[in-house]
């Protein structure tokens, strides 16, 4: 596996009843603080595995990959994203990792920019449009 692999994150981008997940870490990269859940990807692992155990790990919400949305070198951090499309099947949305997480929300499209100002990636925002103003 290649350094650049090694280093790729997965974002999930959870949609439940009109609304999106994000959580706010604990320590912000940049001007990046609200995010979706997000981590990287272990060797071995799927990007859409990936997406669904961080989401778990973090807000202990239980997600199934649906989709891939696209891929892109973070304007901000310069990080490798992969975001996964995922629909929640379980668990309970908390802070499950409060070393690494502070807070969390269930975002509607409207309330994205309070918490995203910089704008979201293209595929995601098209996502999210559809899924959150349908």
């Amino acid at each position: 596996m290649t350094i650049e692999a090694q280093s790729a994150v997965a974002a999930a981008v959870v949609v439940q009843s009109e609304r999106v997940l994000l959580e706010r870490r604990r320590v912000a990269e940049g001007a990046v603080s609200w995010q979706f859940p997000a981590g990287k990807i272990e060797p071995e692992e799927a990007p859409g595995e990936a997406a669904a155990r961080e989401t778990e790990e973090e807000t202990g919400l239980l997600v199934v990959p649906h989709s891939v949305l696209g891929q892109r070198a973070h304007p901000m951090t310069s990080r490798k994203i992969q975001y996964i499309a995922c629909r929640p099947v379980g668990g309970e949305t908390v802070i499950a990792s409060a070393d690494e997480v502070a807070g969390l929300t269930w975002a509607t499209h409207g309330e994205i920019p309070q918490y995203v100002p910089h704008g979201l990636f293209q595929p995601v925002q098209g996502h999210l449009d559809a899924a959150l103003l349908s």
